[in-house]
């Protein structure tokens, strides 16, 4: 079960948010930011972690290793099936998000596709093996604007701007990462904070091998350093995806004045019924509000939207995220009729 919000305090949430925009910034570094001692930090961080609250992961950028095809699938569960769904879902490598939405479907997906597999396999003979799948709908993701990882900044205050990552674009050749970059990154794909020494010496490499070969990596855009958290410990209290329908004249224009929101975290081109997908963030409802009343009817080329919200994140970046593993462990661990019951 994902642990109370309600018992965590302003300096609690301003560590997670400073672990969410530098995920190895050091302990130090943090308490420098926040203006207090490192032993606090290193206390207080150490129970959010262990509470599964964060978790920081170094991840590899998604086409290192080829071109592959990205859907995103909307999907429809039998009822009281959902947990147990998104459970199985989350089971499979080549499903990269998975989340328990409102709305039309009960849970939306996120499937990587290296080109040279079978989609049918993947799209529909997958899918419809899972007991509890319904209604499937799968959009072929055509580009992605934005993918953010600043929206907890406003927790912070403006002064977290020059501590967080610097994040470039992917600029290397694709296949070029030799076997020690990728067990670099194996090694911290778990554990993204992991000291340099101790990746060394699981990889009989030395400390400073193994911290030119992370951060040629990242200068070079071949990997990210990631920290999930729920948007709720930060005391946000909306977390929504869009499916967009605009002029396709309009579509570049559209995405481009989208991005510009911080509270926009994602926004792609997808081939569908909708023209583009957004996920969007928000400290309240009330600015929610703002954003469909507002942002939305202002921007020209929007002719309709509909929306779900986010009730439970399962999966991120191919990693389940750590306060729902206890929630999906329970649903999983009944029989199937259970489930349901």
């Amino acid at each position: 079960m994902m642990p109370p919000m309600d018992d965590l305090d302003d300096m609690d949430r301003k560590i997670l948010a400073a672990l969410h925009v530098n995920g190895r910034a050091s302990w130090t570094d943090i308490a420098q930011l926040l203006g207090t001692s490192t032993t606090t930090v290193a206390r207080r961080a150490q129970h959010l972690f262990g509470a599964g609250l964060a978790r920081v992961a170094v991840l590899p950028h998604l086409e290192n290793e080829g071109p592959v095809h990205v859907f995103i699938v909307r999907l429809t569960c039998a009822p009281g099936s959902q947990l147990r769904v998104a459970g199985m879902l989350a089971r499979n490598p080549d499903i990269r998000y998975v989340t328990v939405v409102t709305g039309a479907y009960d849970i939306v997906f996120e499937l990587v596709a290296p080109k040279h597999r079978d989609l049918y396999s993947m799209l529909v003979d997958f899918v419809q093996a899972v007991p509890g799948a319904q209604q499937s709908n799968a959009d072929l993701v055509l580009h992605t604007y934005k993918v953010s990882y600043d929206w907890s900044v406003p927790v912070l205050g403006e002064r977290a701007a020059p501590f967080a990552l610097r994040r470039p674009a992917h600029t290397c050749e694709r296949g070029h990462l030799d076997d020690v970059d990728r067990e670099v990154l194996t090694a911290l794909r778990d554990d993204g904070r992991a000291s340099f020494q101790s990746v060394g010496s699981r990889l009989g490499i030395s400390e400073s091998t193994a911290r030119r070969r992370l951060e040629a990596m990242l200068e070079r855009g071949c990997a990210t350093v990631t920290t999930f958290i729920p948007a709720a410990a930060l005391g946000y209290e909306a977390e929504v995806l869009f499916w967009l329908s605009v002029e396709p004249s309009m579509q570049d224009s559209v995405a481009e004045r989208l991005s510009g929101e911080r509270g926009v975290r994602m926004i792609a081109s997808t081939l569908g019924q909708a023209s583009l997908m957004c996920e969007v963030i928000m400290p309240t409802t009330a600015d929610l509000h703002h954003f469909t009343s507002r942002t939305l009817a202002a921007v020209p080329g929007i002719q309709s939207w509909t929306a779900g919200v986010q009730i439970l994140t399962v999966k991120r970046g191919f990693l389940m995220v750590p306060w729902a593993e206890a929630r999906i462990a329970a649903a999983l661990s009944k029989p199937e009729g259970q489930a349901r019951a």
